[in-house]
């Protein structure tokens, strides 16, 4: 099976990431294609010298990577593919591989528009008028093939800044110009070049289509173009939604009653009560609160709650929740050895701690995070510890910091479909959130992560969202459905029906994950310890 994915604007980092997972993981077969920022990279045998002036005079960073070649440039307006695909193992397969690649992008230059390009001599990538006078360089081509696996791939130059190709010497060739689709006089839309080349991946990897699939994170539309939707416009929500090909004036009314599988049961016993007391005597503050969980009763009469720390006011403001969004308040350094404190009063044998997003802070929260696993530990050394974290902006230090700390579970949600990414959370990335998720299971880490259904996904696009969950190695996942917190936020555009969460269930598990927790009421910390276990003692049988 070959899985195309369009990722949009993705860091450098992230992407490389991302890479690492798939290739350490995926049994499916994977084309990333995305755009980079600003990035000069160096590969195995580049030399210094051919980087002309500091990457940062020009808005850019220079990242060393572990593909073959010299010094190339990615940035806006070029379209990178990352092939992570099965490659044989056998004399002469690394140049069959190469060369198959650049025939992917010859074939998919003569489908936009631009026939004739070709192979000049020894030199790798593809180029423009290959045979005569002027050959030009318009596609790069790197790759790393080991044990049966490729990574990289190649740049495809559609209409980026070409004055970025004068601040290094391009693959080391000092005696040869860089092209683009633009330059050549093809006028043609990213999106146009996109289709081509999945299309031709799809032939090539996919058995001629017949085991392919394709998922695209939606792309930026001019709110002009968003005229079909009825009432796309003047709510920012609902254009995001237009955008992403859902249009909110389908959705279900604010009045329409709840189905019954969606009603929890207040009941508000001692337990209840004991554990809210706690929670407000040490000042603190929980996500089943703050979120509306409609679990939360159910979680505190078994003396279950999930720990908010880093305040209870987010930077980002994501069209599902109902945390505060106001201008975040200073961290209180005191707050992990309260929630140590409520841990041992409480005697959690598995205690739940995420965060809002701190995009404020330096390290995005990461610090806290490591304190209160440390307090925890301190104070109660035989309960486990999961926290779901934010992506700290993908930052490795700060990551690192959280997985250095060693918590039984690193949970970060996915939260949504590629497609619904921008509408759902628009300062998040699909792409940084699974390779957020690779990096945590690369440290060793038992993960995890959950989405929520019901605001215009398909059946179809979950499943590929639990294919690449599983991917890059996670092992529990939560699937629940959305529940409106207030005429502001994202409109519900169908209830999910408790045997379609029980054939999702299915799905995820026949995809390789450990476990899955799927409900209509399901949360990211619904059943924690028993998912943990679960999971823990399936890795340990296995």
């Amino acid at each position: 099976m070959l899985r195309t994915r369009w990722l949009g604007r993705v860091r450098y980092g992230d992407a490389h990431a991302l890479q690492r997972a798939l290739f350490a993981h995926a049994t499916d077969d994977y084309l990333l294609l995305l755009e980079h920022h600003h990035v000069y990279t160096l590969g195995v045998r580049a030399q210094a010298e051919h980087v002309l002036v500091p990457p940062e005079s020009v808005g850019a960073e220079l990242v060393r990577a572990d593909r073959g070649g010299d010094v190339t440039y990615h940035g806006p307006g070029q379209l990178v593919g990352y092939p992570i695909v099965g490659v044989p193992t056998v004399p002469g397969a690394t140049r069959s591989y190469v060369r198959s690649v650049e025939q992917l992008v010859i074939d998919s230059l003569a489908d936009v528009g631009l026939p004739g390009a070709g192979r000049l001599g020894d030199y790798p990538g593809v180029w423009i008028d290959p045979d005569g006078a002027d050959p030009r360089k318009i596609a790069a081509v790197g790759v790393r093939i080991s044990r049966g696996r490729s990574m990289h791939g190649f740049a495809l130059n559609v209409d980026p800044d070409l004055a970025m190709f004068g601040h290094i010497v391009p693959c080391g060739i000092s005696d040869k110009s860089v092209t683009s689709l633009a330059a050549e006089g093809v006028r043609v839309d990213l999106s146009t070049v996109v289709d081509a080349v999945a299309a031709r991946a799809s032939r090539l990897w996919g058995g001629d289509g017949d085991r392919s699939e394709r998922q695209d994170v939606a792309w930026r539309v001019a709110p002009s173009d968003l005229s079909a939707f009825t009432r796309a416009g003047p709510s920012r929500l609902e254009g995001r939604l237009a955008a992403a090909g859902v249009d909110p004036a389908v959705a279900v009314s604010l009045t329409e009653r709840k189905p019954d599988w969606l009603r929890a049961k207040a009941v508000m016993g001692p337990q209840y009560r004991e554990l809210k007391r706690t929670m407000r005597s040490l000042d603190l503050v929980t996500v089943c609160e703050e979120a509306g969980c409609p679990n939360i009763f159910e979680c505190w009469a078994d003396r279950t709650a999930t720990f908010m720390i880093n305040g209870e006011r987010c930077t980002r403001a994501c069209g599902f929740c109902l945390v505060d969004t106001r201008h975040p308040l200073p961290v209180d350094p005191e707050e992990p050895e309260r929630v140590a404190e409520a841990t041992a009063r409480l005697g959690l044998a598995h205690a739940v701690v995420t965060a809002v997003a701190r995009d404020d802070l330096p390290d995005g929260g990461a610090g806290a995070f490591a304190a209160t696993i440390e307090a925890i530990r301190r104070r109660c050394p035989g309960a486990a510890v999961e926290v779901l974290i934010p992506d700290c902006k993908g930052d490795d230090a700060a990551l690192a910091t959280i997985f250095a700390a060693r918590p039984e579970v690193l949970n970060h949600n996915l939260e949504t479909v590629a497609r619904l990414q921008r509408a759902v959370r628009p300062s998040a990335s699909y792409a940084r959130s699974l390779s957020v998720l690779g990096r945590a299971k690369e440290s060793g880490l038992l993960t995890k992560s959950g989405l929520i259904l019901g605001m215009g996904e398909t059946e179809g696009e979950v499943i590929g969202a639990l294919a690449d969950l599983a991917a890059v190695g996670v092992d529990v996942v939560t699937l629940g459905q959305y529940l409106r917190p207030t005429a502001g936020h994202l409109p519900v555009a169908r209830w999910w029906r408790p045997e379609e969460f029980d054939r999702l269930r299915q799905a995820g598990l026949a995809l390789g994950l450990t476990h899955v927790e799927a409900s209509p009421l399901t949360r990211s910390s619904y059943h924690a310890r028993g998912a943990a276990a679960a999971a823990t003692s399936h890795t340990v049988a296995g």
